[in-house]
């Protein structure tokens, strides 16, 4: 589906992905206003926002850490678990796609562990896409690779043919830091 075409609304387009920036950038709110906020404007009742609250953090494995301190200020929250924060938020509005811009750039090794693992999890029912300059980290958690230069597509396929036996040379060059 062309979704420039003039017969798509971009605005429903945009309600089916949610955004996971570089930088962690929870709103300067209590924890669960940070899930809230979205599903809230989209007016889904307060009945149904701590069962979503709740789901969302447990999706991103952060419940058990900030259950009791729901009402705390996200802000409080270390690097790792705001970035893990943001992701429940994108969840709380039941995306198709999540789009995670270089999500773990700005985290320690422990807390890039734990966002591994829950994209493992979290690609068994959404599609993600991940933006990355890190190589490791793109064969271990991702199914299909594409890689860009200067903005263009040079080469797509599975990420285990990318990284074993591309089929454009320049992606092998890349890939085996000859350029980069």
């Amino acid at each position: 589906k062309n979704i420039y075409a003039s017969n798509v609304d971009p605005v429903e387009i945009r309600r089916k992905i949610g955004m996971v920036f570089q930088k962690p950038n929870p709103f300067p709110k209590t924890i669960y206003n940070n899930i809230s906020y979205g599903p809230k404007l989209n007016g889904v009742g307060t009945t149904d926002m701590d069962t979503l609250v709740e789901q969302s953090l447990k999706q991103a494995v952060l419940w058990d850490e900030v259950k009791d301190i729901l009402n705390k200020s996200a802000m409080n929250l270390s690097g790792g678990q705001q970035q893990r924060l943001c992701i429940a938020r994108a969840l709380a509005m039941k995306p198709d796609i999540l789009l995670m811009d270089e999500p773990t750039s700005a985290l320690d090794p422990i807390s890039t562990a734990k966002i591994e693992e829950l994209i493992e999890v979290l690609k068994k029912n959404y599609t993600i896409i991940i933006v990355t300059h890190n190589m490791q980290q793109a064969a271990r958690i991702s199914d299909e690779t594409a890689f860009f230069y200067i903005g263009n597509l040079i080469e797509y396929n599975e990420t285990e043919k990318i990284f074993t036996k591309p089929d454009v040379k320049q992606t092998e060059d890349y890939i085996t830091g000859r350029f980069g």
